[in-house]
C-alpha cells in the first residue's frame, strides 16, 4: 500500500467521524435554537406587550382621562393580537379588546372615576390571565428544550470518546508508517551530501518515496548548472543596484570601514567635481585635502565620535556655489551600514555611506518664514511705538481735551489695526493646521455689506480725500454668504485699494448681477500689478514690488480672502496692468428664489 493511500484512510476515517459528530451537533443545535426562537416569538414577547399594557394601566389610574397611556394601551394590545400563539390566547385578547372599547366609552360620556378605575381593574386582571398562560407555556416548553439538550450531550460525548480512540491510534500508526521511509532517505542524501564516494540516493520500494529519490538524483545532476545561473544571477543584481545608485537624484558615496571610497554615484561626482577615477579608491583623509568642499563633506566621517557603527553623527548642512554663480544647499547625512551574519548571528559594521541631499528649496522656504517673521515685526512694531507715544503724551497733564481725544481716536485705530494682523496670523494657522473653518452661510443683503465695509474704511478715505463711487442696482437679490467673512474680505479690498491709491483718486465699488450670481468690484487708480504676479499676490507672504516704493502688509489678506470666498462657493481674481489701477472681482452665488 502506498504512502497516499494510507494517509487517505486515515483522513477518510477522520472526516467521517467529524462529519457524523458535527452534522448530528449542528442538526440539534438548529432544533434547539428552533425551539428557543419559538419560545421567544410565542410567549416572551406576549409577556413584554403584557407589561407594556400594565404600565399603560398604572398610567391610567393615576390620569384616568389621559390619552397618551390609553394609545400605548391599544398599541401593546395590537402587537399582542397579531402574535396569538397558545390555546385560549385569542378569547384573552378579545375580551381585553373589548374591555378597553368599554373603557374608551366610559371616558368619552364622562362617567364617574369608580366606574372607570373598576373598568381598568379588570382590565388589569384579563392582561395578568394572559401574561401568565404565556409564562406557563414559555416555563413548558424551556423545559422539553433542556431535556432534549441533555440528550443531544449525551450523544456527543459518546461521539467524541470514539472519535478520540480512533485518532489516538491513527497517531501512533500513521507516522511509523510515513517516517521510516524518509529516515532511510534522510541517511541516504547525508550519505551523498557528504565528502563520501555516493553520488546517487538508492531507491528501495517504487512509491512516493522513491520518487522523491528519483527526483534527488536529478537535482544533483543539476546542481553544477544551478552553481552558474546563480552566479549570473548574482552579478545581474549587483549591475542593477548600481544602476538604481547611479539614478538616484541625490549624491551618494559609499565608503568601506577603513574610509576608501567604493562608490560615487554622477550626482556626487558633479557636486565635488571629480570623475570616478579620482574618488574611487582613494581614502577618505587623503582626498579632504585637495579642496575645502571635500573637507567639509568628509569631515563627518573623520571625526572620533563618528566612528562608532549604529551612531550617526547630525546631519550637516553645506553651501554649495555652482558655476554658473547659483547657490545651492545641500544637507550631508552620514549612515553607518551594519549586517547580521546568518552563520555567527552577530552585527557586523561593513562601512559608511554619504548621503548629499538638495534642500534648497527648503532653505528658500525657511528665507521666506525669516522675511516673513521680519515683516510682521516691523508691523507690529509701529502701531506699538505709536500707541506708546500716544499714551505717553496722554499721561501729560498739559495736553488739551482736544488733542487727547485725538491721541485716543489713533490709539483706537492703531489696536484695530493690530487686531487684524492678529486675526489673519490665526486665520493662517488654523488654515495650514488643516482646521475646518465654520461658515455660517445664509441670505445676505450685499448692500449692507458693502455699506458697512465702506462706513468702517471711511475715515481713511476721507484722510486720503478719495473720490468714493458706488454703483449698487436696484433689487439686487441677496446672496448666499458668510455675513462676517464676507464683510472681511470686502474691507481687505478696500483696504489694499486705499493703500495704493494716490491722494485725490477715484475709488470705485460696484455690485453686478450674472446668470446665478453676483459679482463685486473694487477699482483703483493705484500702480497697477504686472500679469506675472496675478497669481503671486493671492500666495501667503507675496509682495509685489512697485515703483513707488510702498511695501505691503503681511502678505496673508489676500490669500485669506480667496480661501474664504472659494469656501462660500464664489471666486476671487485681480484684473490690472502697470500704470493703470487694478480690479479685485469676487463672485457670490445668489439665493435661489425659485
Amino acid at each position: 500500500m502506498s504512502l497516499k493511500l494510507k494517509i487517505r484512510l486515515s483522513i477518510l476515517t477522520m472526516l467521517v467521524l467529524l462529519l457524523g459528530l458535527g452534522g448530528y451537533t449542528f442538526f440539534t443545535i438548529q432544533r434547539l435554537e428552533g425551539g428557543t426562537r419559538g419560545v421567544q416569538q410565542a410567549n416572551f414577547r406576549s409577556v413584554e406587550y403584557g407589561q407594556q399594557m400594565l404600565r399603560a394601566l398604572e398610567q391610567l389610574e393615576d390620569a384616568p382621562a389621559d390619552v397618551t397611556p390609553l394609545a400605548a394601551l391599544r398599541r401593546a394590545l395590537t402587537r399582542e393580537a397579531a402574535n396569538i400563539t397558545e390555546a385560549g390566547e385569542l378569547e384573552l385578547v378579545d375580551t381585553l379588546t373589548q374591555q378597553v372599547a368599554d373603557y374608551q366609552r366610559l371616558v368619552d360620556d364622562r362617567a364617574p372615576t369608580p366606574e372607570q378605575l373598576a373598568r381598568l381593574r379588570q382590565l388589569r386582571a384579563e392582561t395578568h390571565r394572559m401574561m401568565a398562560l404565556n409564562e406557563a407555556s414559555f416555563h413548558r416548553q424551556t423545559q422539553q428544550t433542556a431535556a432534549a439538550a441533555a440528550g443531544a450531550r449525551r450523544v456527543v460525548l459518546v461521539g467524541m470518546i470514539l472519535s478520540t480512540l480512533v485518532a489516538l491510534s491513527l497517531v501512533v500508526r500513521l507516522p511509523r508508517a510515513v517516517l521510516r521511509p524518509l529516515r532511510r532517505l534522510r541517511a541516504d542524501v547525508e550519505d551523498v551530501a557528504s565528502a563520501g564516494p555516493a553520488t546517487q540516493v538508492s531507491i528501495a520500494k517504487n512509491d512516493e518515496v522513491g520518487a522523491v529519490a528519483l527526483a534527488l538524483n536529478r537535482a544533483f545532476g543539476y546542481l553544477q548548472d544551478q552553481r552558474a545561473v546563480t552566479r549570473a544571477a548574482l552579478a545581474t543584481e549587483r549591475s542593477r543596484l548600481e544602476s538604481l545608485i547611479e539614478h538616484l537624484d541625490e549624491g551618494l558615496l559609499l565608503l568601506d570601514p577603513d574610509g576608501c571610497v567604493l562608490l560615487a554615484n554622477p550626482v556626487a561626482r558633479e557636486l565635488l567635481g571629480r570623475s570616478a577615477a579620482e574618488l574611487v579608491g582613494q581614502r577618505a583623509e587623503d582626498l579632504r585635502r585637495e579642496s575645502a568642499l571635500l573637507h567639509d563633506v568628509f569631515q563627518p566621517l573623520l571625526e572620533p565620535e563618528s566612528g562608532r557603527a549604529g551612531e550617526a553623527p547630525a546631519p550637516v548642512l553645506l553651501t554649495i556655489n555652482h558655476a554658473n554663480g547659483e547657490t545651492a544647499y545641500y544637507r550631508l547625512t552620514l549612515n553607518h551600514i551594519v549586517t547580521r551574519n546568518r552563520e555567527t548571528g552577530r552585527t557586523e559594521f561593513v562601512g559608511h555611506i554619504l548621503a548629499l541631499r538638495n534642500v534648497s528649496d527648503f532653505k528658500k522656504l525657511d528665507e521666506v518664514k525669516s522675511n516673513y517673521l521680519a515683516t510682521i515685526s516691523h508691523e507690529l512694531k509701529t502701531p506699538l511705538a505709536s500707541i506708546k507715544l500716544s499714551l505717553m503724551l496722554l499721561q501729560d497733564e498739559r495736553t488739551e481735551a482736544e488733542e487727547r481725544q485725538r491721541l485716543a481716536d489713533g490709539i483706537r485705530d492703531e489696536t484695530q489695526r493690530l487686531l487684524g494682523m492678529v486675526g489673519q496670523l490665526l486665520a493662517v494657522s488654523r488654515l495650514d493646521a488643516g482646521a475646518d473653518i465654520q461658515f455660517d452661510v445664509q441670505p445676505v443683503a450685499l448692500a449692507e455689506v458693502v455699506n458697512y465695509a465702506i462706513d468702517t474704511v471711511r475715515p481713511q478715505i476721507e484722510d486720503k480725500q478719495l473720490q468714493l463711487c458706488l454703483e449698487l442696482p436696484a433689487g439686487l437679490l441677496p446672496a448666499r454668504a458668510d455675513l462676517e467673512k464676507t464683510t472681511w474680505v470686502l474691507i481687505n479690498l478696500l483696504s489694499n485699494a486705499i493703500r495704493y491709491s494716490p491722494r485725490g483718486a477715484r475709488l470705485l465699488v460696484q455690485a453686478t448681477p450674472r446668470l446665478e450670481a453676483v459679482e463685486i468690484n473694487v477699482q483703483d487708480c493705484g500702480p497697477g500689478i504686472a500679469a506675472e504676479f496675478h497669481e503671486r499676490i493671492f500666495q501667503r507672504f507675496t509682495h509685489v514690488p512697485n515703483a513707488t516704493g510702498h511695501k505691503g502688509g503681511s502678505g496673508l489678506g489676500l490669500s485669506i480672502s480667496r480661501e474664504f470666498i472659494e469656501a462660500q462657493g464664489g471666486r476671487l481674481w485681480v484684473e490690472s496692468e502697470p500704470d493703470c489701477g487694478s480690479s479685485f472681482r469676487f463672485t457670490l452665488p445668489l439665493v435661489d428664489v425659485g
